[in-house]
C-alpha cells in the first residue's frame, strides 16, 4: 500500500507556502470555508492521478503568481513534483520530466465530496463524468477509447456546423464513432455488473434493513458497430439541423433504481445518501480488486453533510485504508494527525 507521507504547496490556490505531514493513517485537516482544505486534498489527487478534479492550471495559479509547485512524498519514498510556470504543467518522478503522469505512476483514488450525495438527482452528465472517472481507474483501455470517442465526436460535430456538410464527409467519423462507442458501451455495462453484484448488500450493511438499490443503463445495451452506424446515418437530417450528434454513448445515462422504482423522487434523503455512501464503499473494493492496491481515500468536507451513523459507516468502512479528511469541525471517533488551518 503506497501512503501519502507529506505535501508541499508554493502557490498553489490560496497557499503562498505550506506544509503537511501525513504520518498516521488518517489525517483529519480542520478550517474554516475558504482557508484552502480543498486546495490540499486537490494537489494530492493532482498527483496521485495526473490531473485536478477542481479546475485548470491558471484557476489553481496563486493570484499575483507566475507558477505554482506541488510536492508530494509517497511512503516508497517516491516524490512527485507538479509544476506550472504559467504556461505549461510538468511532472517529476525521480528526476525525470514529462508533461503528463505516466500511467505506471498513476494510484487509485476514492474522491468523495459533498456534491457526490446529490449524484442520483443530478444532470446526466454529472452521471456520466462520475461513472467515466470511476471506470478510467480500473480500466486502463477504458479512458483511452472514451478520448478518441471524444476527439471523433468534436470533429463530427465540428463538421455538423457547416450547412453544406455531407454525407460523405461525415462517413468516417461515423465509423470512428460506431467503433469507439460500441466498446465503450460494452465496458461500461461489463462495470455496472460489478457494482450491481455489490449495490445491495453494502446499503443493507449501512441501512440494515431489506431494501434493494441497483443501477440501470439509460441507453441502448446491445448496439453492435454496424447497428451503430445505421443510427448515425438515419440521424443525418435531424443532425445537420441540430448542429450537434444527437445519438451516441455520449447521451447515454446511469439511473438508481431503489425497491423497484426511480430512487430521484421514490427514496428519501437518507435512502439516497445511504445509496451513495454504499457506491463509495463499492469504488474502494473494486479499485483493490482489479488493481491489487488500496486506494489513496480523499473525504473532502463531506461530514456535515452526514449524520452521526453514516459518518461512524464511513470512518468504519475505511479504516483499512489511508484516509486524508477535511472538515469546518474536529470529528468524535477520529484517530489520528489533527492539522487546524
Amino acid at each position: 500500500m503506497n501512503k501519502v507521507l507529506g505535501v508541499k504547496l508554493k502557490n498553489f490556490r490560496c497557499h503562498e507556502d505550506f506544509e503537511l505531514e501525513c504520518p498516521q493513517s488518517t489525517t483529519m485537516i480542520v478550517g474554516e470555508n475558504g482557508s484552502g482544505k480543498t486546495s490540499i486534498i486537490e494537489a494530492i489527487y493532482l498527483a496521485l492521478r495526473g490531473k485536478s478534479f477542481k479546475g485548470v492550471d491558471r484557476e489553481i495559479l496563486r493570484r499575483g503568481a507566475d507558477f505554482y509547485r506541488a510536492e508530494i512524498l509517497l511512503s516508497d519514498a517516491q516524490k512527485v513534483v507538479i509544476r506550472f510556470d504559467g504556461v505549461k504543467k510538468s511532472f517529476e518522478i525521480d528526476h525525470k520530466k514529462s508533461l503528463r503522469l505516466p500511467k505506471k505512476y498513476r494510484y487509485p483514488v476514492v474522491l468523495f465530496e459533498p456534491d457526490d450525495l446529490h449524484l442520483v438527482g443530478s444532470s446526466p452528465s454529472r452521471r456520466r463524468d462520475y461513472f467515466d472517472e470511476f471506470f478510467k481507474q480500473i480500466d486502463a483501455n477504458y479512458g483511452v477509447v472514451l478520448s478518441r470517442y471524444a476527439k471523433a465526436l468534436r470533429q463530427r460535430n465540428d463538421l455538423l456546423k457547416d450547412e453544406a456538410v455531407s454525407r460523405d464527409t461525415l462517413f468516417s467519423w461515423n465509423v470512428l464513432l460506431a467503433h469507439y462507442g460500441s466498446e465503450i458501451l460494452q465496458r461500461r455495462i461489463s462495470n455496472l455488473k460489478k457494482i450491481n453484484a455489490l449495490l445491495t448488500d453494502n446499503y443493507r450493511g449501512i441501512a440494515k434493513n431489506e431494501d434493494e438499490c441497483s443501477l440501470e443503463y439509460l441507453g441502448e445495451k446491445d448496439l453492435s458497430e454496424n447497428r451503430y452506424m445505421e443510427i448515425l446515418e438515419r440521424n443525418f437530417e435531424r443532425d445537420t439541423l441540430l448542429g450537434y450528434t444527437s445519438f451516441g454513448v455520449h447521451r447515454d445515462d446511469f439511473e438508481f433504481i431503489f425497491n423497484g422504482e426511480k430512487a430521484d423522487g421514490s427514496a428519501s434523503r437518507g435512502e439516497i445518501r445511504s445509496i451513495i455512501l454504499a457506491l463509495k464503499f463499492i469504488e474502494a473494493e473494486v479499485l483493490e480488486m482489479e488493481l491489487n492496491k488500496k486506494p489513496v481515500v480523499l473525504l473532502d468536507d463531506i461530514f456535515s453533510e452526514l449524520d452521526d451513523m453514516r459518518q461512524q459507516h464511513l470512518i468504519e468502512n475505511f479504516k483499512d485504508y489511508q484516509m486524508i479528511m477535511t472538515s469546518t469541525n474536529a470529528l468524535r471517533g477520529i484517530n489520528g494527525e489533527l492539522l487546524n488551518l
